[in-house]
């Protein structure tokens, strides 16, 4: 919508700025000075130029000042400006000369019609100046002209009088060579009309410079924060003048120059492979103080966090990012910078464009019994009787809802400013023409304006303050709180719906696609975090949803893959151990196989419940966790290990899946881990062998036992050795018999028996032990996690 706004104005404005002028297209010289009509226009509109202008004129020119804003009977009108050659060469002989109307304009359709109509067509002309020497290329030459309000000949007519005025260039020859228009507002001595109320919406937004919460894009809001810059003027503006204005703020923006102003922040551009810290902002801290000031006596409402677009939100059936952006937790920042919650409840949807089902959803969730859209006089048709004024009702799912229409070509006219004094002076002399024609309509009418500048409006220093002091001086115009045009009688007005064609300035389905993908994985890592939450993507996908974003594809892509990137850089720190070579051993047909998870989000805790799957179940089969030792809690850097049963039916390589889910819904949380188990288990030859040996085992200890009873009872009787020699009992040569020492049993560190498991022969030492009052053994946290844990690739117990 900014640029459906941004051409319209643009439109508008430019041959107020600029005109070009082929010396052909001049026709007729016009009369020599002093001369009165070259040629007349009617009073309903100018005349039109016979053929198009070229596209860029040899001599530019430009306003630096523009005097009195009120043009009284006894007035003199000064202009001055700047004029420069265009072309590559020398002009001799150029001039300039002032142009006018004397015939009040008389609606502002003829307005609109003037605007665009170059200088030179103007019927009178006035004083001219000559330049001093040849005009070289590239040089700016001042120049300056004046008159009178009774040599422009404006007669009285008892209401503001808006009249064309302009200067064109002339070369040696007396043909245009470049020119500009504007108007001048006449205000007679004795009037007889009711002047304009006027209220202002003045926003406080900006694009997004944040991926997640704890990164910055960009650190271009500084610039904006800076004294001369964006923010500032508009805080300042409003500081410096006692017109009521209500205030549009978004959050986001609150939020991000908070961020900035507590201490360092971390700056990131798009594809860069590390941040860079930035220092604590005092511009930040300033301004966020200077606002809290001078806002304290103006009402406000918040825009959505983030300023999402919602009507692409809604279209594509994204309700949580639409409900997440008027969610209270993330406005609470701007009670906690202003000082108080907001006193005003305004719905004000990207462009003041809405659809039917975006207007019920606002219509429910955000107006509910009170408030009032605000949305562009674009979308409406005129009024049936009379002369249109702001205050209106929409029809919606859920009633008719108190309106406010903000005049769109006003407020395209003071959003598309430009960037110089010259665009900003013939703006203010637009905005002065226009409100004054509004009240020369229907003199004996109480109208009402609104003026809603775009989100991000970024006027040439000096011009929002200037405009609201017009506001209150004008003597066509009284300076009137929002609130109470939204008191005045509605209005009738017809809606012309949504027009199909903005879809395409919305922002598109595939790119909403990704987000949605970022979306669901984001929500799946918030579902394994435990409070309190210190780490949440809610806001980041507000930002990679902005309105903002809709002009600007390039800079959108960069960021939402920058918030992938991010999301999964955070995710990864919840993660399984596994050993380079992703192998465990497994020494014998049964055993346990550690599975270890490590969390390293910095102040995070999280939840999960581990699952286990073997790849093929008829020759690696996994026993099942205790179900409380599935779920695993893991503090800030905490490591956990689980022992997993295991039986392996023969030798072999085989693959086991590890995955976390969410505790609660099963949900999968991040990509899970695929580890191979080599299984080296006993073979039936190596069964033999043991069986055969432990038989030989027990024939020796056998014999060796019956060779020690004789021998006691011959040492009984006295006539028995000592066991020394060829008498000896214990066989030829003394030598003792084979044998293990020991009771002949396996180590029970080859049982295969499971460790926590304390009745059986595996059982680690103490197992069986009641733990004592001083709670877990040490190393070992109260979530079953520990610290000394065997490392990544240990071999299974």
């Amino acid at each position: 919508m900014r640029t459906i706004r941004r051409a319209a104005a643009a439109a508008a404005l430019l041959p107020c700025l600029l005109w070009a002028a082929n010396p052909a297209l001049a026709g007729t010289p016009a009369a020599a000075p002093g001369a009165a009509t070259v040629r007349t226009g009617t009073a309903a509109g100018p005349l039109q130029p016979e053929t198009p202008m070229s596209a860029r004129a040899q001599v530019g020119i430009a306003l630096t000042e523009i005097g009195p804003k009120t043009v009284r009977g006894n007035s003199k009108v000064k202009l001055k400006g700047l004029v420069r050659n265009r072309t590559d060469a020398a002009l001799d002989g150029v001039s300039v000369r002032l142009r006018f109307g004397n015939r009040p304009i008389i609606s502002r359709s003829a307005l609109e019609e003037y605007s665009e109509t170059p200088a030179y067509r103007l019927p009178y002309y006035g004083p001219a100046q000559r330049l001093r020497s040849a005009a070289e290329p590239g040089v700016k030459y001042a120049w300056e002209l004046e008159t009178t309000a009774e040599a422009l000949r404006l007669p009285p007519t008892g209401t503001p009088g808006v009249y064309p005025v302009g200067v064109e260039v002339l070369n040696a020859a007396g043909a245009p060579v470049g020119g500009l228009t504007t108007f001048i507002t006449y205000m007679p001595d004795d009037t007889n009309f009711k002047p304009v109320a006027l209220g202002w919406v003045w926003p406080l937004a900006d694009e997004q410079h944040r991926t997640n919460d704890a990164t910055f894009l960009d650190d271009g809001l500084r610039e904006g924060l800076a004294p001369e810059g964006r923010l500032s003027q508009l805080v300042n503006a409003a500081e410096a003048t006692d017109t009521p204005i209500t205030w549009a703020v978004d959050p986001a923006l609150l939020d991000d120059v908070k961020t900035m102003a507590s201490g360092e922040y971390t700056v990131q551009p798009p594809g860069a492979d590390k941040g860079q810290r930035k220092p604590q902002s005092r511009e930040a801290d300033a301004w966020l103080k200077a606002l809290a000031a001078t806002a304290k006596d103006d009402p406000y409402f918040t825009l959505p966090y983030a300023d999402p677009d919602l009507v692409a939100l809604v279209r594509h059936k994204m309700p949580q990012q639409v409900r997440a952006a008027f969610a209270p937790q993330n406005l609470q920042i701007a009670t906690e910078v202003l000082g108080r919650a907001p006193d005003a409840r305004i719905a004000w949807p990207t462009g003041g464009s809405v659809g039917h089902d975006t207007a019920d959803w606002l219509a429910k969730n955000v107006l509910g019994d009170g408030g009032a859209f605000l949305l562009s006089s674009r979308h409406f048709q005129a009024p049936a009787q009379g002369s249109p004024n702001a205050a209106t009702t929409f029809e919606t799912g859920h009633g008719a809802k108190p309106t406010l229409l903000y005049d769109e070509k006003l407020s395209d006219i003071v959003s598309d400013s430009g960037d110089t004094i010259g665009s900003s002076l013939l703006t203010e002399q637009r905005f002065l023409a226009e409100t004054a024609m509004i009240a020369a309509e229907a003199p004996a009418l109480q109208r009402t304006v609104v003026v809603a500048p775009d989100r991000r409006w970024d006027p040439v220093p000096g011009l929002a303050q200037r405009l609201l002091e017009y506001t209150k001086n004008a003597d066509w115009l009284t300076e009137t709180p929002l609130s109470d045009i939204e008191d005045t009688a509605p209005q009738p007005r017809t809606w012309n719906n949504y027009p199909d064609h903005y879809e395409r300035y919305e922002l598109g389905e595939s790119y909403l696609k990704r987000v949605w993908t970022i979306g669901r994985r984001a929500e799946s890592f918030h579902s394994v975090m435990i409070e309190p939450y210190r780490l949440s993507y809610e806001k980041a996908m507000l930002r990679i949803v902005s309105s903002a974003w809709r002009a600007d594809s390039e800079d959108a892509k960069a960021a939402r893959v920058a918030l992938a990137d991010r999301l999964d850089r955070d995710m990864g720190r919840v993660q399984f151990l596994t050993p380079e070579s992703k192998r465990i051993n497994m020494t014998g047909s049964t055993g346990t196989l550690p599975v270890s998870i490590e969390n390293t989000l910095p102040g995070q805790a999280v939840r999960v419940r581990l699952v286990i799957a073997s790849q093929s179940t008829a020759k690696l089969q996994l026993g099942a966790l205790e179900p409380e030792a599935q779920i695993i809690e893991l503090q800030p850097g905490e490591r956990v290990t689980r022992w997993v049963p295991a039986e392996a039916r023969g030798n072999g390589i085989f693959r086991m899946d590890l995955q976390m889910v969410n505790p609660s819904t099963g949900r999968p949380f991040g990509e899970g881990e695929t580890v191979i188990v080599h299984a080296t288990g006993y073979g039936q030859i190596a069964l033999l062998i043991t069986g055969g040996g432990l038989a030989v085992l027990f024939v020796g200890v056998g014999v060796r036992a019956i060779r020690a009873r004789r021998r006691r009872k011959a040492e009984a009787a006295g006539d028995g050795s000592t066991g020394m020699g060829p008498g000896a009992t214990g066989g030829p040569g003394g030598v003792p018999g084979p044998g293990f020492a020991g009771p002949g049993l396996p180590d029970p560190e080859l049982s295969g028996a499971a460790p926590w498991d304390a009745d059986g022969a595996g059982a680690e030492p103490g197992a069986g032990a009641p733990a004592g009052p001083g709670g877990p053994d040490p190393g070992i946290s109260r979530s079953g996690a520990t610290r000394a844990d065997p490392g990544a690739g240990d071999t299974a117990r």
